[in-house]
């Protein structure tokens, strides 16, 4: 694709455009630096509640309704997530509706009222308890193999928070986590799809013109020493276990971050590549199973995710085990290396078709502060040799980086089985 534009406002705040004239639809998004990895215990939580309040209203729209209606009304939807470093806020609407689009997108992120807090604490609570069971006990796999990883750190805290915090929160909090993340420092605003620079830059100088320069928000990085294999169970009632193989990563400012990419590629990208092969079509070992590398400035996950009967999970974990050593001693085969190198270019290409994966591109790049491209970074990917890919999994598949969590139901003698295997892994 052609290089898209930077430009900075008055106020500061830095605007990325990626026109696509032979799309229909305008996309408008602004990522931000917030998020449970930004919070101390005392807010915990707060980043995930202030996404929900700032849909609340604002001056101009008063309630929640008129917020909602104003966006559907132009064609699109108002949608929200915030996750453990980042936010992110975006609508797409036909390309006639941008500038008013951006207008009212301007007043919920600039302007809100925080209003019926007592309201949407009932809604946040509702979604806390979904990762819970009878006994309010955490049974969410992610959730609990995230603190596993990063014990007492809050890259694995949960994004929601819990109840009790939740219902502490007030305006005052809000407004001041607001203040805190919500300013130029830790925000850029990216528009993609059918729309022209000037158009562009024009709404956004309208609806974000006055927004406040801030200061960047700071995190710990994690402890990076692992001592050992790690191995958790929690018993939950359901027809299956859900099993977590994850191992301690490169970061995304790794030099590996490339090689990285592509070992993903040769693990789990289709179900012809190695690792739905080698467990479902081979061994029929499981239904569900995917992978996954979830990088932060500082660290990251190669998290493996398996829904299986509960008696396989060792069986499983062996498998998963054996191929990350495989891939280390010998890295992929020349005739994988060629097709994740295929997909990795077709992938970059169809950016420019799906304007909100390309914004999503952009906009996390510049969080990250390596904003590039998508040709570039296909040519970073696709110039990994087999070798790379060989030594980043090698380092990865070390004991001092494995953490295994297993939610169901097994029996003493197939939570024993488990428990020895991952402590036998690499001799440990």
């Amino acid at each position: 694709m052609r290089s898209f534009l930077t430009q900075r406002l008055p106020s500061g705040l830095d605007v990325i455009v990626a026109p696509g004239p032979h799309l229909s639809r305008a996309h408008v998004a602004l990522y931000v630096r917030v998020g449970s990895r930004y919070e101390t215990r005392a807010t915990h939580g707060l980043s995930h509640f202030l996404e929900h309040m700032l849909y609340r209203g604002t001056p101009r729209l008063p309630r929640a309704h008129d917020v909602n209606l104003a966006f559907e009304s132009l064609g699109g939807y108002l949608h929200a997530a915030t996750y453990v470093d980042h936010g992110v806020f975006s609508v797409t609407v036909p390309s006639e509706c941008i500038g008013e689009a951006t207008a009212l997108f301007g007043d919920v992120i600039t302007r809100p009222t925080f209003a019926d807090i007592e309201v949407e604490k009932r809604i946040v609570e509702e979604e806390i308890l979904e990762d819970l069971d009878e006994d309010g006990r955490e049974v969410d796999p992610d959730n609990l193999s995230r603190a596993q990883i990063y014990p007492g750190h809050p890259l694995g805290w949960t994004i929601t928070g819990d109840v009790a915090s939740v219902r502490s929160f007030d305006e005052a909090a809000l407004r001041a986590h607001h203040a805190r993340h919500y300013n130029v420092a830790n925000m850029v605003l990216v528009f993609s799809g059918a729309i022209q620079e000037g158009t562009a830059l024009d709404a956004a100088a309208r609806a974000f013109g006055d927004v406040a320069s801030g200061e960047p928000a700071l995190a710990t990085a994690p402890d990076d020493t692992q001592r050992g294999p790690r191995f958790s169970f929690v018993e939950n009632a359901g027809s299956q276990t859900d099993l977590r193989v994850a191992f301690r990563a490169p970061s995304l400012a790794s030099d590996r971050r490339a090689a990285m990419d592509m070992l993903m590629r040769v693990v789990d990208d289709g179900m012809a590549t190695r690792l739905y092969h080698r467990l479902c079509d081979d061994q029929g070992l499981s239904y569900d199973v995917s992978a996954a590398y979830d990088g932060y400035a500082d660290s990251g996950v190669l998290d493996f995710a398996v829904g299986c009967v509960h008696e396989r999970a060792g069986q499983i974990t062996r498998e998963i085990l054996a191929m990350m050593v495989e891939l280390g001693a010998e890295g992929p085969t020349p005739a994988e290396l060629e097709k994740a190198r295929r997909r990795s270019l077709w992938d970059m290409r169809a950016l420019t078709d799906a304007p909100e994966d390309l914004a999503a591109f952009l906009g996390l790049g510049w969080l990250q502060g390596d904003v590039e491209t998508p040709d570039a970074r296909v040519a970073r990917n696709v110039a990994v040799a087999s070798s790379e890919i060989a030594s980043v999994a090698a380092l990865v598949a070390r004991p001092d980086r494995l953490n295994v969590l297993a939610v169901g139901l097994l029996d003493r003698a197939d939570e024993d089985r488990l428990r020895s295997l991952v402590r036998a892994f690499g001799g440990a």
